[in-house]
């Protein structure tokens, strides 16, 4: 009898689905959009400068061609998506809050210093009075734009952006005004309106000296001579303004300044050290922002323990009533509007003059509701409370259909009453459950952006504040108004008190969870 030499196939070939077209396809093309979004990325990165990203965004296409393309790694396939959705919106965004808060970004240093200086050269320049008219046309040669000018003289010169006027003999001229030139293409007023903002900021030389002037249009048809107040010395990198004198030199923080502290705008973007967190916890602002924390912090607390509170309340009340699906579609509608839109309608409703509350409910009384500074934080807890109480109702009232309810039976048999019952079993059992959420939503209430904004915009305000505290501020709106709102935003200083309380938020957050590790001895 003739035995086989085939090999048996392993159990785990055996086992390995075979990829069909379609799914190979679909590969295909998702890994294929994600390369080309990637390298678009990397792209702008180049062009913008930020090598290190680039360098890290090429990293990351490597890595997840390499774990989508080869065979096996089941498990990195599936944590992949989740870890780089980690890395890019958590990872990321921390780190580089943290870094905007070593900067002095902000107002006026919104920019680079070679930009800044740029800017800086470009505004100094002014028309000077009395100069004479040019009449010009606007040439193109290799994506430049060049001025072709006639002088008042009847001479001929062509120049172009850091590129001096030379003298030139047009190829065709047109009432004693030079309009092309050999080599170069004449541009039409519609191609002049396609270009206007390069043309806007073309700056001509007069000749070698830049002192001596620059000619610049604004119509493409005629020209005028202007000079700059100030004059930028590469080699020492300083300014300088040719009328007095004045030398401005780079003072280290972010800006050219003179010997008499006049600074020259914009600055640039530039590391300035512990110097936020310094003036955020410097002695002028402790007082108020110690005052903003407190209030964070009962704010967070108050709404935490009263939304749990009445949730558990509700849900100790619905619990086994007939009827209870209907009551809970009733009860979760405050959860399933969007929290922008019921903080408007609850501050119409507090509103002093015509809310509802006043009116209607109060006989037309004038309670200053949101005014008030006390009134105004009773008003955003009560509100925080309305918003949040149905999440809490529907976690209490799974954690109650989880408890046994022979423990509360037995306990009865023993003699123990309905209080001891509930202090004793149901409320530890539904802390076991939920514990981890209140810790979840104490940090989020200390965080809880939307409703204060919405409903006070964190007033009412206070006129002596140094750090532009209202009453009802909480941290988080405290940094929105340092970066958004003032007339001077400061990018660095919010970053700074961003990173504060995410260290605040950590801490507490840290210590709460070991506290909340004592009930699980409840099992």
């Amino acid at each position: 009898m003739r035995l086989s030499t085939t090999k048996p196939a392993s159990v785990g070939s055996a086992l390995r689905p075979k990829a069909s077209i379609f799914g190979l396809t679909v590969k295909i093309i998702l890994i294929g959009l994600v390369d080309a979004f990637g390298l678009f990325m990397v792209s702008q990165f180049f062009l913008v400068d930020q090598i290190g990203l680039a360098a890290v965004a090429i990293l990351g296409l490597v890595v997840i061609n390499v774990i989508y393309w080869r065979r096996g790694g089941l498990a990195a396939k599936y944590l992949t998506p989740g870890l780089v959705f980690l890395l890019v919106f958590q990872v990321f965004v921390i780190i580089y809050t943290v870094i905007i808060s070593f900067t002095n970004s902000g107002t006026g240093h919104n920019v680079s210093k070679d930009s800044a200086i740029e800017s800086i050269i470009n505004n100094s320049i002014v028309r000077v009075e009395d100069s004479p008219t040019y009449d010009v046309r606007v040439l193109e040669q290799g994506g430049n734009l060049f001025l072709l000018a006639t002088s008042p003289d009847g001479d001929f010169f062509l120049g172009g952006q850091d590129e001096p006027l030379k003298p030139v003999v047009p190829s065709k001229t047109a009432s004693g005004i030079a309009t092309e030139v050999t080599g170069y293409n004449t541009l039409k007023l519609a191609q002049i309106f396609a270009v206007q903002e390069e043309l806007a900021e073309l700056t001509v030389p007069l000749d070698d000296n830049p002192a001596d002037g620059y000619l610049r249009s604004a119509d493409g048809s005629t020209a005028f001579v202007f000079s700059a107040n100030l004059v930028y010395d590469a080699s020492n990198d300083t300014f300088v303004d040719p009328s007095t004198g004045n030398t401005f030199v780079d003072n280290g923080a972010g800006n050219f300044v003179d010997s008499n502290g006049e600074e020259l705008q914009p600055g640039w973007n530039t590391a300035i050290g512990f110097a936020n967190y310094a003036k955020a916890l410097g002695a002028s602002a402790q007082v108020e922002l110690l005052g903003v924390f407190v209030w964070t912090l009962t704010y967070a607390v108050s709404s935490v323990a009263l939304t749990f509170g009445l949730g558990l309340f509700l849900a100790i009340t619905i619990n086994g009533l007939r009827g209870t699906r209907l009551y809970r579609s009733l009860l979760i509608l405050p959860y399933a509007f969007p929290v922008f839109l019921s903080g408007l309608i609850w501050s119409g409703l507090l509103n002093e003059t015509f809310g509802f509350v006043n009116q209607v409910l109060l006989g037309g009384a004038s309670v200053p509701w949101l005014q008030d500074p006390i009134l105004a934080k009773i008003s955003v807890i009560l509100v925080s409370v309305w918003f949040g109480f149905p999440y809490f109702f529907l976690v209490c009232l799974g954690a109650l259909q989880s408890v046994p309810p022979e423990l509360a039976e037995a306990a009865r048999v023993d003699g123990a009453k309905p209080s001891q019952v509930f202090s004793k079993i149901t409320l530890p059992l539904v802390l076991v459950a939920t514990s981890p959420l209140l810790v979840a939503g104490f940090a989020f209430s200390f965080n809880d952006f939307n409703t204060i904004f919405v409903l006070t915009g964190g007033g009412p305000i206070n006129i002596d504040s140094s750090i532009s505290a209202g009453a009802t501020d909480i941290l988080i709106t405290l940094v929105y108004k340092q970066a958004f709102v003032n007339t001077t935003v400061d990018y660095g200083l919010a970053s700074a008190f961003a990173v504060i309380i995410f260290l605040v938020i950590t801490i507490m957050s840290i210590f709460l969870f070991r506290r909340t590790r004592s009930l699980e001895e409840v099992y």
